[in-house]
């Protein structure tokens, strides 16, 4: 007897733990829809937690996908922005084959999208490689821009990749202006910030204000006048200087750039041409 004693004592507990889950059994039973109405909700939130979780990572790993997408319709929307004022241009004009010589030359633009698959912003000369070539349309000396501003002009093109002289190389200068009173200049990295430029050739009579917006000029046939280039920081001027030291920060950020537009010109080598020709009449004088 005393031994039992003892036993009961000493499992004590775990007679109370078996007294008290079948007590929990009884009120389950005796509740029954109740308590499955609880797991049931309580199943639920985990399932939607858990799909919400699940949502979100599949959005995160296409990201990427979306983007490009968005980038290439960025670009047929430009596209076909140029074709239907080229059209409008051609009702108002009238005549269909002078249409070439009349309209802006900025309308006889396309873009051709292209992704950055390498590129510097911490070195002298400053070097962007894109994911299209040759095949894609790509040649030297064509404009690149992106939805923020000027990028850098084509160098060199392989078949299916090209590098880009990026803003940030000294051997690239830029013709740009004023959009608020039309003064041009040349703009021209001196390789100390990623963040800024230099705009050079402004003469000390030209009214300059801080934030003042430089755009292209439209001048050279890389780039359509008004792309966006940047806003000027600060400026000074020594009393015996006739132009301005202007220090411009530009609208790209080249530490963050994943898609760009390639500018194509319609009538390019026609104008080259007509350049060299003059240039070489030029020598034999």
């Amino acid at each position: 007897m005393k031994n039992l004693i003892n036993f009961l004592i000493k499992y004590s507990y775990v007679f109370l733990f078996v007294a008290l889950e079948a007590a929990a059994l009884l009120l389950i039973s005796s509740d029954k829809s109740y308590r499955q109405s609880v797991i049931l909700s309580s199943c639920n939130d985990f399932a939607a937690n858990m799909y919400a979780l699940s949502n979100n990572i599949v959005e995160f790993f296409n990201l990427r996908t979306a983007n490009n997408s968005l980038s290439e319709e960025n670009t047929e929307l430009k596209n076909e922005i140029i074709e239907l004022q080229n059209q409008l241009a051609s009702r108002q004009l009238g005549h269909a084959d002078s249409l070439r010589y009349r309209i802006p030359p900025e309308m006889q633009y396309r873009f051709i999208q292209a992704k950055v698959i390498g590129n510097t912003t911490n070195k002298m000369l400053n070097y962007i490689t894109l994911n299209k070539g040759a095949s894609d349309g790509i040649l030297p000396d064509m404009g690149v821009v992106s939805e923020s501003g000027v990028v850098g002009i084509v160098k060199t093109v392989s078949e299916h990749f090209s590098t880009v002289v990026s803003l940030l190389n000294p051997r690239f200068q830029l013709s740009c202006k004023y959009q608020r009173n039309n003064y041009v200049g040349s703009l021209k990295w001196h390789g100390y910030d990623y963040r800024f430029s230099n705009l050079m050739d402004i003469a000390r009579h030209v009214d300059i204000r801080q934030n003042d917006t430089i755009v292209t000029s439209g001048l050279t046939m890389t780039f359509p006048e008004g792309i966006p280039v940047g806003t000027v920081d600060e400026f000074h001027i020594d009393q015996s200087d006739p132009y301005y030291t202007i220090k411009v920060r530009l609208t790209v950020d080249f530490r963050t750039l994943t898609h760009v537009s390639v500018i194509y010109f319609k009538y390019a080598e026609e104008e080259k041409s007509l350049q060299n020709q003059l240039l070489e009449e030029d020598g034999n004088d």
